[in-house]
């Protein structure tokens, strides 16, 4: 399976998002800009506001069987995918396989990226769906790094494999990291990961 990810919609107004967050700490507005570190401890603290910020894309020619599983780890997506309905298409639904392709649209603000990063970027989720992750986070970095930068699979996320049986990637991601101290600053831990991860793709 090619993936080919289309981002189609980027509404990501930092100084909205900046502005809720002195608005909860009684602050007033303000126009000023908004620097890459602030970004990057908000979306590392998952503060509310980073759901200010959405991003659209799709999906061309992904399996169907693949589109299922980004629908069921979900955690805040708004989700469509093309039908395969038999009076739509004009072929018999039941003769079509799973991997029938299919284009799927998602609509997604910070928070949701960060949740299901969490579980598709994980070496546990099948190749075909962590490659559609895989390659959103590269799309993505060339519109909102900060955004992309914390879409991190659950054992960067937690510091540790959650899983019954690991994968073994958390094992081989610490093996390569010098000074293990880093491992605990979860800023750091983040960009090693993101270093990783770029160098590897």
């Amino acid at each position: 399976m090619d993936v080919n990810t289309k981002i189609q919609k980027v509404e990501c107004d930092w100084i909205d998002v900046k502005n809720e967050c002195r608005n909860t700490v009684n602050k007033e507005a303000t126009d000023t800009e908004v620097k890459e570190e602030f970004k990057r401890k908000l979306l590392i603290s998952e503060h509310s506001p980073i759901r200010l910020l959405s991003l659209k894309w799709r999906w061309e020619g992904i399996f169907s069987w693949v589109s299922v599983h980004f629908a069921r780890h979900w955690l805040g997506w708004d989700k469509w995918v093309s039908t395969q309905r038999s009076d739509r298409t004009g072929v018999d639904r039941n003769k079509q396989s799973q991997d029938t392709p299919v284009n799927m649209d998602v609509r997604a603000n910070a928070q949701a990226l960060i949740n299901v990063a969490r579980f598709r970027l994980c070496y546990q989720a099948s190749p075909e769906t962590r490659s559609c992750m895989e390659d959103l986070k590269t799309k993505i970095a060339k519109e909102e790094p900060e955004i992309a930068g914390v879409m991190v699979p659950n054992c960067i996320y937690r510091c540790g494999c959650p899983e019954f049986k690991s994968c073994g990637y958390w094992q081989r991601f610490v093996a390569g990291v010098e000074d293990k101290e880093e491992l605990f600053d979860i800023k750091r831990r983040y960009e090693l990961y993101n270093e990783y991860f770029y160098k590897n793709r």
